[in-house]
This record gives structure tokens, sequence and C-alpha cells, in this order.
């Protein structure tokens, strides 16, 4: 029995030696039509040869394409018996183009796959431009303005070209009408964008609520982050002799964070990010999870994987965004990468604050009063942590202590360049020593 010819959508590979080449051909389909199907164990001729199918034979192919061809794609691999011989059948089908396979890029062209040139690239790029799904979803009121959004640009020192403006920031749709980027961007619209205050540090008691919506989206963001800067208020640490002045929190980790919630939030969804603040931190929600195909570890490194295209060209333009991709790094950098709680449909963005310059923490009744004039009470705390479990973490200081994992650090260092405290041993399997405090050190 022989299957017909190899097509632009169809590749024929006689075993899976030629995974690599078959791979070629799946990101190569996946280019041209968005979907296509790769058989081992067919001749090229299309007549069934079969294909010897070991334990990890299906694993194997899985998790070559799973490796090689970014964005990523999920296969369907199914076993199937032609002529009485064993044959794998993969398709694969996604609307994410362009698609790579081993860093290249190719397209189909009858039943040969050919590289792409820069300028062929760049067309499917522009395509993928226009195939963001907020500039496709028509908006909900077709009579908008964008006065606020005009004057930001204005403010930028930007031209506007009135007749073309609204076609140029990709506010429009082939057929005239205003998408739901327009909505976003509009003077008046029905987006909600929230700071709630809670009174404690879950959400049992509601505050206060701020409301910064339904207005130009940037407007609305600009506005959170010079409200979020206000309650930023400068700490006064008045336990050391020498005074000590710290803020709240990271204002720039915020900035990143929010930033990156309204640009990067699935806004065809119409959920629109918020930001929570609680007693002991502040919180930015956005929906959506990580971007298809993005892994943890691409995300942690601050690699883009743009959502909102249009959206991120306007931010661009106005100046919130840049591609350098260090928001994520500096978030992490400061707060490590727990500060991240990433699930399927969300992202949340946990800023802790410096609640122990603002309220000294309560000392537990377990430990050891080692409290001296060399010491201010949170120093005094931590030595005293430290001193009954000399094999706890960072992480457990930070439990224990109730303060943050920053402040915590910043403690430490105290304790270790005063010779309070030393580290015998690597981070992982060291332990702490403690020291007698004698000295008359400034904190």
């Amino acid at each position: 029995m022989r299957m017909g010819p190899e097509t632009e959508s169809m590749e024929y590979k006689k075993s899976t030696g030629e995974l690599k080449n078959a791979i070629v051909s799946l990101a190569s389909m996946l280019n041209k039509n968005g979907y296509g199907t790769v058989f081992f164990g067919v001749g090229n001729n299309g007549e069934a040869i079969g294909q010897l199918i070991g334990d990890a034979t299906l694993r194997d192919v899985s998790q070559a394409i799973a490796n090689f061809i970014k964005p990523q794609v999920i296969p369907t691999i199914t076993l199937e018996l032609i002529d009485e011989k064993n044959i794998v059948k993969v398709y694969v089908e996604g609307t994410d183009k362009p698609y790579s396979a081993y860093g290249r890029y190719y397209m189909r062209s009858a039943d040969e796959d050919r590289e792409l040139s820069p300028s062929q690239l760049k067309n499917i790029m522009e395509k993928k431009v226009e195939a963001d799904p907020i500039v496709r979803i028509p908006a909900i009121s077709q009579r908008l303005s964008f006065g606020q959004l005009r004057t930001l640009y204005a403010i930028k020192g930007l031209s506007v070209n009135d007749s073309e403006f609204e076609w140029n920031t990709g506010l429009r749709m082939e057929n005239g009408n205003y998408n739901y980027l327009a909505e976003l961007m509009s003077d008046i619209n029905d987006v909600s964008i929230k700071v709630v205050t809670f009174a404690g540090r879950d959400k049992s008691v509601v505050k206060k609520r701020n409301e910064y919506g339904f207005k130009c989206l940037v407007l609305a963001m600009e506005q959170v982050l010079s409200y979020v800067e206000s309650i930023n208020e400068t700490l006064v640490d008045i336990g050391s002799k020498q005074r000590e002045e710290s803020k709240l929190f990271d204002m720039e980790s915020f900035r990143e964070a929010w930033t990156n919630a309204c640009l990067h939030t699935r806004w065809d969804m119409q959920i629109p990010p918020a930001v929570y603040v609680f007693k002991d931190r502040i919180e930015v929600i956005s929906t959506g999870g990580l971007p298809q195909g993005m892994t943890k570890e691409e995300f942690f490194k601050g690699i883009s994987y743009p959502v909102n295209l249009k959206l991120q060209k306007i931010f661009g333009q106005l100046g919130y965004v840049e591609q350098t991709g260090h928001g994520i790094p500096l978030i992490t950098k400061n707060y490590g990468t727990h500060a991240f709680e990433l699930t399927r449909n969300h992202v949340n963005v946990v800023i802790p604050f410096n609640k122990e310059n603002e309220k000294e923490p309560k000392e537990p009744v377990t430990f050891q009063n080692h409290y001296s004039d060399n010491m201010n009470r949170s120093q005094s705390l931590l030595y005293s942590i430290v001193s009954e479990n000399p094999n706890y973490t960072i992480k457990d200081m930070v439990k224990e202590s109730g303060m943050s994992d920053g402040y915590v650090r910043k403690v430490l260092q105290f304790l270790k360049t005063n010779g309070y405290v030393e580290r015998e041993g690597s981070n992982k399997t060291g332990h702490w020593k403690t020291n007698v405090p004698t000295h008359n050190e400034d904190a």
C-alpha cells in the first residue's frame, strides 16, 4: 500500500534516524500551514517499510520536538499499523508563527523545506503582530476618542499624524472598526484598574479601594505608579547609633512588575491586572500565566515573549518598556525567585515590606536575650536565632524572625562584618558560629 506523494503538510521518513530532518519539516509545515504530519517508517515513495519500536522511541521523538522547535508545540504521536508494519505518526499544529527548528527558520514549499531569508522572516513577524488577539477582537464601543493618548505622545515629543494616528498605532481593524486595543487606549472605557488595600496580611478586611481605570490604560498605569510611590514611605531605623533610612520596598522592582503586568496580561480575557497592598507586602496580579512556549528558566533569565505586540509598541514609543529584559532579573536579584507565584492562568509578584524598620519584630520567648548596647533589637534578635540554631538557612531565619528576606540579609551582613557571627563550611553543608559580642561598633 502506498500512501500517496509528500505534500506541503505531509512528510515521510524511513526511520527515526532522520529525526533531525523530520523536526525541520514539522517547523517548516507549521510556518506554512499552521499544521503538519510526519510519518516514520515510510519511504519517499509513500510505501510503508516499518519503524523499529523500542521502550523509548515515542518518548524520544516527543522530547526532541519539545527541545528543538520554538515556540514549543505539543505533538500528537500515535503508533499505526500499515501493511502489518509499525508506523509512527507525528502531528503538530500551532498559530504562534514563526517556528524555528534548531535555531533556524524554514518554510514548506511543495515537499521541500526551504530556509527563510531575513526579509521573509520579517514578513512573518509583521503578520504575527497583526495576529495579536487584542487587535483582532472588536471594541465593545465603536464611539471612541484618544485625546489622552495623543497628549501622552505629544509630551514625549512624538509627532502625531492626525489622519493616520489610529492606523499607525494599531487601533483599527482591517474593516475600519476599532479593536480591543483601541478600547484600552480610549479616553473612556469599561476597564477597571484597582489598587486594593487590606487591613492585615490576608483579604478578610478591606481597608481602602482606589480606582484608576475607565480611561486610557497608559494614563491609568502611570497613576497607579504615582500612588504606590506615594505610599513607599521612608523608614528610619532609630535603634542604631547611626541614623539609617530605607524605603518600605524597592520602587523600581514594583515599577517593573506593574508595567509587565499591564503589558503582558491576556487582555483578550478582559481581566485587568490589579495591585493588592497588605500589612506586610504588596502584590501585583496579572492574568494569562507564562506566554505559550516559555519555560520558567527563560522567564527568570528575562527572555521576552511578547503577548501583545501592538501594545508593546505603544509602551515602547512612550518610554515605558525597553527590550533589555532586565525587569525580571532585577526583581529576583532584590527578592529572589520566590517573589513570583507562577500558575497556569496567573503571574503573581509578591514584594515584601521592610516592616522591621517601621515596627520592631517581636522577640521569640524561646531564645536567650543577647541584646546589648552594640546592637539594635533586630540585630540582637537575629544573633539569638543564629546562636540557638546554627544550621538555619536564610529562609528559616525569615520565618522565625518575621523579617523580610532582604532585611535578614542586611542584618546578617552587619553581624558578620563586626565579628558577631561567621560561616563555617559551604553554603549548603556548613553552619553558623556565633561569638560573644564585646565590641562597641556603631550599627
